[in-house]
């Protein structure tokens, strides 16, 4: 090939503009100068080269009423990708999870340009909910690779090729975490317990979550003069955050506070998603806790497969992490279960523990997601390639 391979990637929220950035970054190591990148993504796709278009942030919309309502926005943005790829001709389009707007961009492209190459990155989770959605994939891509070990038959049975590629969030890197620095930075004394308050990364989120965790909070502190507050936010709500909860915690911005401030946890109170894992990596006994909206909530809990939302417990087939989901993600119910974990260690070593077994279960030690997705890519583009 004498032009650089042109490789689009398509993320539309936190998560996806992590792992778009780390498919970059080994895409790259492979190719050096013979790949360029192009498509939509947030400030760490950025930094590999992705120069989006829109902010994603526009696209950081959860629940179905929220959807409906978004959904000229949404289909202005799918315009917009689609166009990108018109003028920039990729050789191959990634597309990093996101459901609703990533199977519309990858519908149009299909129309557009059949013979393209299209890869989504981490399937629907369909062996919770809405099986449906395996056979939609199946006829809109070529590929999925995925990052759970018990996706592959859901999507192969509608003959849609799976590569198992791991789970980023069970590759984090914490050799270089120091929680004595975050307290140091914070004037935290050493001793001090410290809760971890995630709320999440959409303004969705934010909006119902945190309200029931400063609730939470103010009991908890109201008890416990000496309990330290600690906010890791995400980039795409971090002046969110401050603006709500500036004056009762520490709000930190970054990977790496977020993982000093991890190392640094007794306990963790944790909107429902990917952070739920890193924690169990780092050992952080943790609540989880989420709420959607009414209409949405009404709608999922008659289609939901499952009856539990993370995703180590859902491994284990147990509640390992309680959860507090709609209605029970109150205040005092909160407080009472955050309390039990900060007043008895047996309670939190015995959930640690707990939680490092069902990490077994989803894969840990597993491939580099990363690597494993950049060589699945180039497979498919050889594979193509050596097609007579």
């Amino acid at each position: 090939m004498n032009r650089p391979l042109c490789v689009m990637l398509v993320a539309a929220e936190a998560s996806g503009d992590d792992r778009g950035a780390g498919l970059a970054q080994a895409l790259r190591q492979r190719l050096g100068g013979h790949v360029r990148f192009v498509g939509v993504g947030g400030s760490k796709m950025a930094a590999q080269g992705v120069q989006s278009p829109f902010d994603i942030s526009q696209l950081s919309i959860l629940g179905l009423l929220e959807g409906l309502l978004a959904y000229r926005k949404v289909v202005a943005r799918v315009v917009d990708t689609v166009a990108l790829a018109e003028r920039e001709r990729p050789d191959v389009v990634v597309l990093i999870d996101s459901w609703g707007f990533t199977l519309r961009a990858a519908q149009q492209l299909r129309k557009r340009r059949p013979d393209l190459p299209l890869v989504k990155y981490v399937g629907p989770q369909v062996w919770a909910t809405r099986p449906g959605r395996a056979k939609t994939l199946a006829a809109t891509v070529d590929h999925l690779l995925s990052i759970h070990k018990f996706d592959a038959p859901y999507f192969e049975a509608e003959g849609l090729p799976v590569t198992f590629v791991g789970n980023s969030a069970l590759n984090v890197d914490f050799s270089n975490a120091d929680g004595a620095r975050l307290r140091d930075d914070l004037g935290i004394a050493p001793d001090a317990p410290v809760l971890l308050v995630l709320p999440g990364s959409r303004p969705s989120e934010i909006a119902r979550v945190l309200p029931p965790f400063a609730e939470a909070v103010a009991l908890l502190k109201a008890e416990r003069a000496e309990l330290q507050v600690v906010i890791p936010a995400a980039s795409t709500v971090a002046e969110a955050v401050k603006a709500q909860a500036g004056g009762w915690a520490h709000v930190v911005e970054g990977d790496a506070a977020k993982l000093d401030a991890m190392k640094a946890a007794t306990v963790a109170l944790a909107c429902s998603g990917t952070v739920t894992t890193e924690l169990a990596l780092a050992g952080v006994p943790m609540v989880v806790a989420y709420r959607l909206g009414n209409f949405t909530h009404f709608v999922l809990k008659r289609l939901l497969r499952s009856p539990y939302i993370t995703l180590f417990n859902i491994a284990a087939q147990d509640f390992v992490a309680p959860e507090f989901v709609q209605d029970d993600c109150n205040g005092p119910a909160l407080a009472a279960a955050v309390g039990e974990r900060l007043d008895f260690p047996g309670m939190r070593y015995a959930q640690i523990e707990a939680q490092h077994e069902a990490l077994a279960k989803m894969g840990r030690d597993g491939p580099d997601p990363s690597e494993a997705a950049a060589d699945a890519v180039l497979k498919l583009l050889a594979d193509r390639r050596a097609r007579p």
